[in-house]
């Protein structure tokens, strides 16, 4: 495998984001001696990788022309593609890949301005389905989405988001000891698996799709209905499986950083 590896590098390129990488982490600059010293190249193979970025746009000279700085290109570069916009283009045909080997639908929900908004939603190949249109707002502290958007937030932020938050048709009003203990529990587990409080015989899975802070930028849920005819479907226990494996490959699109998590359910 590093053989494979090995055949397939880019000295100079790697040289470059070296440089890169290096210089975002000095943000008044460093100087081309510190650059070499600090990456163990000459000097020389470090001023031609120097001179290319700065022609480039992506490192800036210093006024006195002795130290070398990141420009503002790459952060320009970044905001053409919204990083959740990417992760919903991506996300959208694997939602609609596993509902074909799940049976199930699936929606995706991030937080608005306090509101939990389904902002992308894939349905169930079957005859019938339960699936959230986009743009549909659900509830907070009684959906598997908007627990686990709230979980996985610092308990400052938590506060304010339910300080902002509006109830949904049908919410009822938070119970907070109760919310607290829905929000550990998701906490040490890493998603939710609830009956539905809005429709019965239905089981919520939602699980967190992070963010490069490691709060949950959205989540993934699947509002699971189960079959009692003769079609052969994955389990409940298969469609957990199924749609972790999906958040957790969403995460990685990303770029997230998924906490530790200690229990099971």
């Amino acid at each position: 495998m590093a053989e494979k590896d090995d055949k397939y590098r880019a000295p100079a390129l790697e040289k470059g984001l070296d440089i890169i990488e290096l210089l975002a982490s000095h943000g008044e600059g460093l100087t081309q001696g510190e650059v070499a010293k600090s990456l163990e190249r000459s000097p020389s193979e470090i001023y031609r990788m120097l001179s290319t970025l700065v022609r480039r746009g992506y490192v800036i000279r210093s006024l006195s022309g002795d130290r070398y700085a990141l420009s503002l290109k790459m952060f320009s570069i970044s905001q053409r593609h919204p990083p959740i916009g990417r992760v919903i283009e991506a996300a959208l045909p694997r939602m609609r890949a596993i509902t074909r080997k799940a049976w199930q639908s699936c929606h995706m929900g991030m937080e608005s301005n306090g509101d939990v908004v389904i902002v992308a939603s894939a349905e169930s190949p079957g005859n019938w389905g339960l699936a959230l249109k986009t743009g549909t707002v659900v509830g907070l502290w009684n959906t598997g989405t908007g627990r686990v958007l709230a979980a996985f937030r610092s308990d400052e932020e938590l506060e304010d988001l339910i300080a902002q938050h509006r109830q949904a048709i049908g919410e009822p009003a938070l119970n907070r000891a109760e919310f607290d203990a829905h929000i550990q529990r998701i906490r040490a587990v890493g998603y939710e698996k609830m009956p539905s409080a809005t429709a019965i015989g239905v089981t919520n899975i939602a699980f967190p799709i992070f963010g490069p802070s490691g709060h949950a930028a959205a989540v993934l849920s699947c509002p699971y209905l189960e079959r009692v005819d003769d079609l052969d479907v994955p389990s409940l226990e298969d469609i957990v499986e199924m749609y972790g494996a999906l958040a957790r490959e969403l995460t990685e699109i990303y770029g997230g950083n998924p906490p530790e998590f200690t229990a099971t359910i």
